[in-house]
């Protein structure tokens, strides 16, 4: 089982070897890198390569380890009891009514091999990581109210994947294969942008990759423009058929970009740069 990308995803030669370098050592592929570098999709895509079923754990702040595993819902259990009938209320009698399964329980049970993606794991309480540190080293987890030891039939192919928004335990790094996506250069982004619009005209292209490399080498900036971001600007171009003249100079200066709020999302950000192209203009 090796991953050797796909058409619809770029991926680097040190991208599918970390990915084949995780399966190999049956350990969690972690992911960093810019947001909107393709983290998610990643998962996404090996697994429809290796034609694995995914399942997705979205994390949030105020997400808790145990939700991965599975819920124990009390409070219904005390509602159905105050309203059982004469039968006894056998649906209460059975706690297994109660019990939530969470996405770790759900892979782990699985009757093939699946994909599970941990999705932003760094949002979470730092004491998240490391609460999940035996359920996916020794593929197992105790459900205390059932008193049942789940076992994995299967072991998952697991992504997680970090904005590097807080530092990991190391305890917890040293249970995965580790990644980071660079941001691609301008010869991989030009492959990028022709997977989600082939036959864009070269002039286009050419212009529309000046400007939004222009933009997001500024120095300064609070945001940087994405690769998702370059995309929805391209489909907005097209769109709105903006003209190339709109997007060059002809003295080959920085010009503000045409609908530049795709690619800069603060107001410091955009003023930073029109104070550039303002600067540029009056110093020739």
């Amino acid at each position: 089982m090796k991953f050797k990308g796909t058409d619809s995803y770029v991926a680097t030669h040190d991208l599918m070897l970390a990915v084949n370098a995780a399966i190999t050592l049956k350990r969690p592929l972690l992911v960093k890198g810019e947001p909107g570098t393709g983290k998610t999709m990643l998962a996404e895509e090996v697994a429809a390569a290796l034609a694995m079923p995914l399942l997705q754990w979205h994390v949030k702040s105020t997400t808790k380890a145990q939700q991965g595993l599975y819920e124990y819902d009390a409070v219904s259990r005390l509602r159905d009891s105050q309203l059982a009938d004469v039968d006894g209320g056998e649906r209460v009698k059975n706690i297994h009514n109660y019990i939530v399964r969470g996405v770790l329980w759900q892979a782990f049970t699985a009757e093939q091999p699946v994909a599970l993606l941990i999705d932003e794991i760094d949002k979470a309480d730092i004491e998240f990581p490391n609460d999940l540190l035996r359920e996916i080293d020794r593929m197992e987890f105790y459900v205390y109210e059932t008193r049942e030891l789940i076992k994995a039939k299967h072991r998952p192919l697991v992504f997680i994947t970090s904005n590097n928004e807080k530092e990991l335990p190391d305890a917890f790094l040293r249970r995965c294969f580790f990644h980071y996506i660079k941001f691609p250069d301008v010869e991989t982004m030009k492959l990028i942008v022709d997977v989600h619009f082939p036959g864009l005209k070269k002039e286009l292209l050419g212009a529309a990759m000046k400007s939004f490399y222009d933009v997001r080498n500024l120095p300064g900036l609070k945001k940087k423009p994405s690769t998702s971001e370059l995309l929805d600007w391209l489909k907005l171009l097209l769109a709105e058929d903006i003209p190339l003249e709109a997007l060059q100079s002809r003295d080959d200066k920085v010009v503000v970009p045409p609908l530049v709020g795709a690619l800069l999302k603060n107001e410091q950000d955009v003023s930073l740069f029109e104070k550039l192209v303002f600067m540029q203009r009056h110093n020739r």
